[in-house]
C-alpha cells in the first residue's frame, strides 16, 4: 500500500482525505472475505482503507523503526513504520498464530509474518501467511540484497514445510519482491520441493503477465497455495487502475477465489 500513513500527508507517499476514500472503495470493489497487506503504518492507517465495522484488523507486533528522509523527490517527507497484516471480513472465524519473527532476522527494519487461521460458515479451515520480503532481490543472486532474502528463504521453507504437515491447507501470500513466475528461478525451486507431499505449490499467477503498470513485466506480488488449497483454487485476477486514474500505489492488488 505504498507507506500508507495514520496521517494526511505524512510518509514517503504523502495522501489527501480523497485518496484515502479512493482506496476504500477499492476495496470494496474488491470484496474480498480476506485482505493480506503490506507497508501500512498502523491499525489507524488501516482502518481509513479497511471500514472496521467490516473488517477486523490484525498487524504484526514487530514495533519496527521509522527515520529517515524519503530522499529522492521528497527529502522533506520523513519514513513511517512498514508493517503487514490482514484484514478479515467480520463473522469470519479467526484464530491468531505467533508472528513469524525469525523472518526480520533480527533487523528491526525487516518485516515479520503474520500467521493466521481463518473459518468461513460452511468452508474448511485455510490457514494464511502474509509476508513482506526483502525488496531488491527480484531475480538471480547477484544484488546486494540477495544475501538478506537467501537468509529469509529457509526461514520461509521451514514453515511452509511444518504447515504442510499440519491439518489445514495454507496459501502464504503478499509482497515477495521475487519474480517467482521466471523460469527456473532459485528462491521458487527451493520452496517448491513437494517435500512434505503438501508442499507441492501452486503459484496463482503462474503464466499470467501484470497489467499494473508497463514498467514491470513479471509479478513480485504472490498467492502461493499449497497442494491441498491449490486443488480449491477457482480463479485469479489482478485489479488495476482505469486509464487516466491516479494511481494510488506502486501496487495492484491481486486476488484468488477459492471452492471448498
Amino acid at each position: 500500500m505504498e507507506f500508507l500513513a495514520a496521517n494526511d500527508g505524512a510518509g514517503c507517499n504523502p495522501r489527501t482525505p480523497a485518496d484515502y476514500l479512493a482506496m476504500r472503495k477499492i476495496v470494496d470493489t474488491i470484496d474480498a472475505d480476506v485482505i493480506a497487506f503490506q507497508e501500512v503504518e498502523n491499525e489507524t492507517a488501516a482502518a481509513r482503507v479497511f471500514d472496521p465495522a467490516r473488517y477486523t484488523i490484525l498487524m504484526e507486533q514487530r514495533p519496527g523503526e521509522a527515520s529517515g528522509s524519503c530522499g529522492g523527490k521528497r527529502p522533506e517527507q520523513q519514513f513511517i513504520r512498514q508493517a503487514v497484516g490482514f484484514a478479515v471480513r467480520k463473522g469470519i472465524t479467526i484464530t491468531r498464530n505467533p508472528d513469524v519473527t525469525a523472518l526480520s532476522l533480527g533487523n528491526p527494519q525487516l518485516r515479520s509474518a503474520v500467521d493466521i487461521r481463518v473459518t468461513a460458515k460452511g468452508h474448511q479451515p485455510l490457514r494464511l501467511l502474509a509476508v513482506h520480503l526483502k525488496s531488491g532481490c527480484f531475480q538471480g543472486e547477484r544484488a546486494a540484497a540477495c544475501g538478506v532474502l537467501q537468509q529469509q528463504v529457509p526461514v520461509l521453507e521451514s514453515w511452509i514445510d511444518a504447515a504442510a504437515n499440519g491439518p489445514n491447507r495454507f496459501i502464504v501470500l503478499g509482497d515477495w519482491n521475487r519474480r517467482l513466475g521466471e523460469p527456473n528461478d532459485a528462491v521458487w525451486r527451493e520452496l517448491d520441493d513437494g517435500n512434505p507431499a503438501n508442499a507441492d505449490l501452486r503459484l496463482a499467477d503462474e503464466g499470467t503477465s501484470p497489467r499494473c503498470d508497463p514498467r514491470y513485466t513479471a509479478f513480485i506480488d504472490h498467492i502461493v497455495l499449497d497442494r491441498r488449497a491449490a486443488s480449491d483454487l477457482a480463479g485469479f485476477i489482478e485489479t488495476t487502475y482505469p486509464a487516466g486514474q491516479k494511481h494510488l500505489s506502486d501496487h495492484c492488488p491481486v486476488t484468488v477465489m477459492l471452492d471448498g
